[in-house]
């Protein structure tokens, strides 16, 4: 199992991290994810088939993309 961590900007209120719960949680793999909007942090526990890579693109896709 891998976790990370992502700074996630355009987390604004529960309804955004409503979202991110919600759509990352649809990938094969993702097991946990926990999103705060005091911090804008994502925390995201998964393990293969899902990558990292494929975490990211999601958050730009759904309008989340994470901070570089």
């Amino acid at each position: 199992m891998k976790t990370v961590t992502y700074l996630v900007p355009n987390i604004s209120c529960k309804h955004c991290t409503h979202a991110i719960k919600m759509e990352l949680s649809e990938i094969e793999g993702v097991s946990s994810v926990d999103a705060d909007v005091q911090t804008r942090l994502v925390n995201i526990s998964f393990d293969d088939p899902a990558t990292e890579q494929q975490l990211k693109d999601l958050l730009a896709e759904i309008n989340y993309p994470v901070a570089e």
